[in-house]
């Protein structure tokens, strides 16, 4: 479902956001009035290109059910690595006790649980890309004065090295600040980020447990080895599972944000 910006037609067969109270006219805090362009905006000929809302809803739901799926999958390799992590104890203190099939099953877990981590987070990422860039797109028309990059940005930080362990979060804040209603008299008011804060926290963390777990076990040579390494990845396995749950509180909070200015208007009735 999409709902029409602010004074611009919903899109072409479809119906307008019929929950929407009428915005008032005057704009949003930080906004130029209707008719003058943004600074440093060229002037078009005709009518400008009018952006329109779109609700990320459906997205929001898709995401909650693939951040589910994935939590799921790292308990699952949580569950492997433990599994490594005791059978490597049992190797140490008696190789002889222990088959040889035993040492192939939690090889197979192991490859198994990686597999499926990677397809999990391929198609969690392509869905939160896709869902950011709409609540980003969003940000912008309730407040285009919010943003100190453009909207590009809101995909490809995600692709630069070390960039991205720092550049989505500070778009995805400036997003909560413009899908924050204001108070009744056009002040600030403050909405907690503090699910915003706990989901990049925990993830960054996940990230680089993640990568000490990758090449501790790509060294691994000998049972030690194998074993600190796989309690490194229950590690981050239990710490990428916090995130996805800190993900859906994130990601179901910004909606909820964006969906209620959508439907009232910038400023908060109380």
């Amino acid at each position: 479902m999409s709902f029409s910006a602010p004074g611009s037609p919903p899109p072409p067969g479809q119906p307008p956001y019929t929950s929407a109270a009428p915005y008032p006219a005057q704009p949003y805090q930080g906004q130029p009035h209707p008719g003058q362009p943004y600074p440093g905006q060229p002037v078009y000929p005709g009518p400008p290109p009018v952006d329109v809302l779109r609700s990320p809803q459906g997205l929001a739901t898709a995401l909650t059910v693939l951040l589910s799926v994935a939590a799921a999958i790292d308990l699952f390799s949580a569950g492997a690595n433990m599994f490594a992590w005791s059978l490597m104890k049992d190797v140490i203190a008696d190789p002889g006790q222990v088959a040889e099939g035993t040492l192939d099953l939690s090889d197979i877990l192991t490859g198994l649980a990686g597999g499926l981590q990677l397809l999990a987070m391929l198609a969690t990422a392509t869905v939160f890309i896709v869902w950011f860039y709409r609540v980003r797109v969003n940000g912008e028309i309730f407040r285009p004065d919010a943003f100190s990059q453009g909207r590009g940005w809101a995909i490809g930080a995600w692709f630069i090295p070390v960039g991205n362990l720092f550049l989505p979060f500070r778009t995805a804040r400036q997003i909560w600040t413009a899908s924050t209603q204001l108070g009744p008299d056009g002040s600030y008011r403050h909405v907690s980020s503090a699910p915003l804060t706990a989901w990049w926290t925990v993830w960054v963390a996940a990230l680089c447990f993640d990568r000490v777990f990758s090449q501790m076990y790509k060294r691994a040579e000998t049972p030690a080895a194998v074993r600190d390494a796989s309690l490194v990845g229950i590690a981050a396995d239990l710490l990428m599972v916090a995130a996805a749950v800190f993900a859906v509180l994130f990601v179901r909070k910004l909606t909820a944000l964006q969906n209620t200015k959508a439907a009232q208007g910038p400023y908060a009735a109380v």
